[in-house]
């Protein structure tokens, strides 16, 4: 890698599952499973990357408009990934955290996030966010309700900032987006103000640790200002 510093906070929409099913003439549900052994990849390529936090887009509050089997298959790979990649995170000191609304989830899922995210609490390696039942709109909309509920006086950036799902964690500094679409699909929508953005062609089963070094280099090539001129 280049010198520059690596994005502590990486987000990615990690799209195109189907349509690479779809290419190989299979059915949509074996795209996800790939697309789960690519999600496991990019976890340990992050991490030897340097980044501090990863915060992944695995089922949006809109997917839920999809067929009744992929949304069953999806959720099921999730509880299988919790369980299984448990030691992994152990071994490692990730710590597990969840954006998104729990209370959308099935009750089992919920459960198995609240478990995964208490029993790595305390491990002070890399963060891995998994963004599930997630919208941008709907953590906005949930922040105004906690903060109204908490009687705050004052309505601002910090305050409202302060009720999201995660808000000790840093904005993310790079969004990726795999499977060709040049588009943010309501992701991280307060958190991505200001966040570099690296589109791939590539659909997600195919993303490999040499692509994500890509983009890491795209990313440490920008000129960041955050609305400002550099002297």
């Amino acid at each position: 890698m280049p010198a520059s510093p690596v994005p502590a906070h990486i987000g990615i929409i990690m799209d195109g599952n189907g349509r690479w099913a779809q290419q190989r003439k299979l059915l949509r549900t074996q795209g996800h499973l790939e697309g789960l052994k690519t999600a496991k990849r990019t976890v340990k390529a992050a991490r030897e990357l340097g980044a501090e936090y990863l915060t992944l887009y695995v089922f949006s509050t809109e997917n839920w408009k999809r067929a009744a089997e992929e949304v069953g298959f999806i959720l099921g790979l999730v509880k299988q990934y919790l369980k299984a990649e448990l030691d992994f995170y152990r071994e490692n000191r990730i710590r597990l955290r969840h954006a998104g609304d729990p209370t959308g989830l099935p009750a089992d899922i919920a459960q198995d996030l609240r478990e995964a995210a208490e029993e790595t609490r305390e491990f002070d390696g890399m963060q891995v966010i998994l963004a599930l039942n997630y919208g941008g709109r709907n953590e906005i909309l949930r922040a105004v309700k906690r903060l109204l509920q908490a009687g705050t006086p004052a309505l601002t950036e910090e305050t409202l900032s302060r009720h999201l799902d995660n808000p000790d964690i840093p904005d993310p500094d790079l969004i990726i987006r795999t499977g060709g679409d040049c588009r943010i699909s309501n992701f991280l929508l307060w958190e991505g103000a200001y966040s570099e953005y690296y589109f791939s062609d590539k659909l997600w089963p195919d993303w490999t640790e040499e692509d994500l070094i890509a983009a890491v280099r795209a990313y440490q090539r920008r000129d960041r200002r955050f609305g400002g001129v550099q002297p």
